[in-house]
């Protein structure tokens, strides 16, 4: 199984590793672009204040990025990340898994120091 690293190279001497995607994501994202129609569309991963842990993860596919995003190209998708969830995201893994309770996109966060039962919110 191949995975993508995102670098953040907006305004920085050295690459430094923010985050993995995992084939399986890379292809469902793939599956819902060519759905969408637009090849322009990049994958979204954030981090908003919510859950029932303090922070929740989000994942949306946006058309236009900002000076501030961390993007990369991996394996023919565009991988976005905002600056204010660069810290809580670094080195984190994203995967896509699918099962009988359903289909979704999970994060994996070495930063997190506590999950909700769902793994949609987290602590740091």
């Amino acid at each position: 199984m191949s995975s993508g690293v995102l670098y953040h190279d907006v305004g920085s001497s050295s690459d430094s590793q923010i985050l993995n995607v995992t084939a399986n994501a890379v292809t469902k994202v793939r599956e819902l672009i060519e759905d969408e129609g637009n090849e322009a569309l990049k994958f979204r991963v954030y981090v908003t204040g919510g859950g029932c842990s303090g922070f929740q993860y989000g994942f949306t596919f946006d058309d236009a990025t900002n000076d501030e995003d961390a993007i990369v190209e991996v394996d023919g998708i565009s991988v976005v990340v905002d600056s204010l969830s660069y810290p809580f995201l670094t080195g984190a893994t994203v995967d896509y898994e699918q099962g009988l309770a359903g289909s979704r996109f999970i994060v994996s966060n070495p930063n997190a120091s506590s999950t909700c039962g769902c793994g949609a919110s987290f602590t740091i």
